[in-house]
């Protein structure tokens, strides 16, 4: 019984160490609503129009782009 005890705690140990680290290395480009924004904002600036809509479209997805790296941190 005291085995099964011991071996329980050190897997708990394990997981919640194994949680603390992989949040701790997370970085605030790994999201993929971050990379995807950024993606279509450089794909649009390219190829956008020059007009209004163009401008404030562009200004969507840079918004987005920043909002989703910057939940990362």
């Amino acid at each position: 019984m005291m085995k099964k005890l011991l071996l329980l705690l050190s897997v708990v140990g394990v997981m919640s160490a194994n949680v603390v680290v992989n949040s701790a290395t997370k970085t605030k480009g790994d999201s993929p609503l971050c990379k995807l924004f950024q993606e279509k904002a450089i794909a649009y600036k390219k190829t956008m129009r020059h007009d209004d809509y163009a401008k404030v479209t562009l200004a969507s997805y840079e918004k987005r782009a920043k909002l989703f790296c910057s939940k990362g941190k």
